[in-house]
């Protein structure tokens, strides 16, 4: 029983398993927090009275970045930009809006447009993994539930260990995913917040950048859930074969 508490291997596994509350909440709270910011300086108009699109070609256009297409998109914080087919996608609350947050998102998403033109290594890096990450994923799911009803999926059988080694894959798959995602949002953020603060006021500016760095840390803290899973099924392997 002493092993438990001496091994390191073992004492790995625990706190992988003592962490995955705490890094659940924490995903739950850099959510509620993004969520939140946004809509206080949603409330807030620019004094400029420029809309949010027309902050985003703009900063296309100072950067030298053409043949972008815009598109709407249902709900809240759901913008993106699809690299595929070059369009960045606005929401409702974004779109039309002269708000703070509004110009912060949606300069955000035209960060990723200029990372694609410029042909940012994360980013390029990012848009490889994508098809490969939601292979692996929706393969997984499949095994995983196949393998628990007819009781494969114990780390202590040869067959367990199989699929043991496949979620591996799959949670170091993830990680990588989330690994690139971090510099690609960050430098997303920087490139928008760059621009914006040279044409908003210091203090809209201020408030541009702490909308950004909201949304940042839901990306670390899925980063951080991606690694927690790919330890713990790490230790749980060699822990199987130590028994052995």
């Amino acid at each position: 029983m002493w092993e438990y508490f001496t091994d390191p291997v073992y004492a790995v596994y625990a706190i992988s398993l003592c962490l995955f509350i705490p890094v659940f909440l924490l995903g739950v709270i850099a959510q509620i927090r993004v969520q939140t910011v946004f809509a206080k300086y949603n409330g807030i108009s620019s004094s400029s009275g420029i809309s949010a699109e027309t902050y985003v070609r703009n900063f296309l256009e100072s950067s030298g970045v053409y043949g972008i297409r815009f598109a709407a998109v249902r709900g809240s914080l759901t913008d993106n930009f699809d690299p595929r087919s070059k369009t960045i996608s606005l929401s409702d609350t974004v779109r039309g809006s002269s708000a703070i947050g509004a110009i912060g998102v949606a300069c955000h998403e035209a960060g990723h447009a200029v990372q694609h033109d410029k042909k940012y290594f994360f980013s390029s890096a990012r848009l490889k993994l994508v098809p490969i990450v939601n292979f692996a994923s929706r393969l997984m799911w499949p095994i995983f539930i196949i393998g628990y009803i007819f009781g494969f999926a114990s780390p202590y059988t040869a067959v367990g260990r199989i699929f043991i080694y496949a979620g591996l894959v799959v949670m170091g798959l993830s990680m990588l995913f989330s690994f690139v995602t971090l510099p690609t949002e960050f430098d997303a953020s920087r490139r928008a917040y760059k621009y914006l603060k040279t044409c908003l006021l210091p203090e809209e500016a201020k408030g541009v950048k702490k909308v950004l760095n909201a949304a940042a840390m839901t990306y670390v803290a899925s980063f951080m859930m991606s690694s927690l899973q790919f330890i713990r099924l790490l230790a749980l392997l060699l822990m199987s074969r130590r028994r052995d």
